[in-house]
């Protein structure tokens, strides 16, 4: 059995890796597949009333024996019906029964991030599902995207890597990306938190690498090198680079010693291919031991409001949020116990960063019954009707064997300002 159960799930239409919590080195580590080698192939076959996955998976589409499905990936989110082993699958079920074959050696996972390259309400449901249907609760499945992976890495790396903007090049046989990590521009008065994003800031097609897989050509690596260069140029014109980080099988070949030269001046530069599950064991990581400091992540995907109430949380009274910017309004939702000092009724801040303006809303709890301060709980439940749209429910679940529950409850039903253009205006 595999030491972590504290894991981060790199997925993507060709395959997936494994980082977790070795508790050891304190940090993530990678699960190898053989020597230097992370990836396991999204491949899952059915040979002799048997499932197999990855590489075994591979051996069987290479000598044609039994049934292998392919594209897996996007056969789960198109929700289609597959046939193997002499029945009718859905593909959702077939991603789930890999994910699980890939899991198999980590027992008690506590937490799990999935690292996918891109993130909405439907594939965060089904990854969400399948982390369930491999033993894990739902409220311990974590998804996002590979921009947000990059992120997470960054926050856990020396600050002087990350002191001002830092570069992610992302290169395999059709394209180069280029991705930056920089500090937003918020309005002041928000207390200590620094919120950041990730752009992609260029990308290219590069024809010219078609050549290089699998065997390097020198004339035409050198054509590539120089395209490479001058991509890297425009990219840094004007910025000043802490660190750069080369991902993907493109990178695999060393075809750019030029384009290196211009990396590495004046700024750190590094190679690998675990950096997105990496980033994603980090985030699971930030759940299990509650580690709030660091940065907030944004992008025109996440919540630029966060609502509060005004709790006492570990002996400390303020403003608490139970709904925080940086999420998502599909993953929101959520339910709260709090013990009230008064019975009047219950104010309600909404803050946004988008502006200096706070909207104050307030909940009349007339109709509770009048009970000694600090034995009136209630209960508050969460729920986004849709990006724009909270109801807040608040219900009296009474005080343990001294006051019972009442039917008492109320709504509160807040307009928010969504999430276009909000972010924009940060940037």
């Amino acid at each position: 059995m595999q030491r972590g159960s504290i894991l981060g799930y790199d997925l993507n239409e060709k395959s997936c890796q494994i980082s977790y919590y070795d508790e050891r080195k304190e940090e993530p580590d990678t699960l190898e597949t053989a020597v230097d080698n992370y990836q396991i192939p999204l491949l899952l076959g059915y040979y002799k009333e048997r499932w197999v996955f990855g590489k075994e998976a591979k051996k069987l589409l290479v000598i044609r024996e039994g049934e292998v499905v392919t594209d897996l990936f996007q056969r789960a989110l198109r929700r289609e019906k597959v046939r193997i082993g002499g029945k009718n699958h859905d593909a959702v079920w077939l991603l789930a029964k890999f994910v699980s074959l890939t899991l198999q050696d980590f027992e008690e996972i506590s937490q799990i991030t999935f690292a996918v390259p891109y993130t909405d309400i439907d594939v965060s449901k089904m990854l969400k599902g399948i982390g369930s249907f491999a033993g894990v609760p739902k409220e311990c499945v974590n998804v996002q995207d590979y921009k947000e992976s990059f992120c997470q890495y960054m926050f856990y790396q020396p600050k002087e890597l990350w002191q001002y903007e830092s570069a992610l090049f992302y290169c395999d046989a059709q394209e180069i990306r280029a991705y930056m990590l920089r500090k937003l521009n918020t309005i002041t008065g928000r207390g200590k938190d620094m919120f950041v994003t990730v752009d992609e800031v260029a990308s290219a097609k590069m024809k010219e690498l078609e050549a290089i897989y699998p065997v390097l050509n020198v004339d035409k690596a050198k054509d590539a090198d120089e395209q490479f260069k001058s991509f890297i140029q425009n990219v840094f014109e004007k910025k000043v680079v802490s660190s750069v980080y080369l991902t993907g099988e493109g990178f695999e070949n060393n075809w750019y010693p030029n384009s290196l030269k211009v990396l590495c001046n004046g700024r750190r530069a590094f190679l690998g291919n675990n950096l997105y599950s990496k980033g994603a064991c980090y985030t699971s990581m930030r759940k299990v031991f509650s580690y709030d400091e660091g940065p907030v992540y944004l992008d025109e995907t996440k919540m630029t409001e966060q609502i509060c109430l005004r709790m006492r949380v570990n002996g400390q009274e303020g403003w608490h949020p139970i709904v925080s910017w940086g999420t998502h309004w599909y993953e929101a939702d959520g339910q709260w116990e709090v013990i009230l000092e008064d019975t009047s009724d219950i104010e309600i801040h909404v803050e946004t960063l988008a502006g200096e303006e706070l909207q104050v809303e307030t909940v009349s709890l007339k109709g509770l019954p009048e009970r000694r301060d600090y034995s009136l709980r209630i209960q508050i439940d969460v729920m986004f009707l849709d990006e724009r749209t909270c109801r807040l429910t608040f219900k009296d679940v009474g005080f343990g064997e001294f006051f019972p529950a009442t039917d008492f409850c109320a709504e509160k039903i807040l307009k928010l300002g969504g999430i276009h253009g909000q972010f924009n205006s940060m940037s």
